[in-house]
């Protein structure tokens, strides 16, 4: 059975996050955070999406974001990672998936909500301890 669309409401914010698959890896290199921002900026100009804070940690990625339309999100994200994927699989030799299901959106309701989205996903790498503030 084909997956159903999944649309959203316009200028409504999100909370987005994509997985690796297994938690495996999805960045190897600082190369690779530069390539998946630049796909990122480019997304942004063609599908119509803000992105207001971002978080891209070694096995996923965090981002609050509010689309110009109902497919900007997912139009955004099919083209991020199908170029990001085959960027990846060939940089690394390997084949196959690189993300864990679909991607997860919860719509933010709220400025208190919106607040703490910010707030999760500006201090998730200092959990991770990647960088130190």
């Amino acid at each position: 059975m084909p997956r159903l669309s999944r649309y959203f409401v316009s200028n409504q914010p999100l909370h987005v996050i994509q997985r690796g698959n297994n938690l495996q890896p999805i960045f190897a290199r600082k190369t690779d955070f530069q390539f998946f921002l630049d796909l990122l900026h480019d997304a942004i100009d063609r599908h119509g999406l803000a992105v207001h804070a971002y978080a891209l940690m070694s096995n996923h990625l965090h981002l609050l974001v509010t689309p110009e339309r109902g497919d900007s999100v997912g139009k955004a994200l099919q083209s991020i990672g199908m170029r990001y994927v085959q960027y990846f699989n060939r940089a690394q030799a390997r084949t196959g998936t690189l993300w864990e299901r679909r991607y997860k959106a919860t719509l933010i309701d709220s400025e208190r909500y919106v607040l703490a989205c910010y707030r999760e996903i500006e201090l998730n790498p200092v959990r991770a301890g990647m960088v130190n503030r």
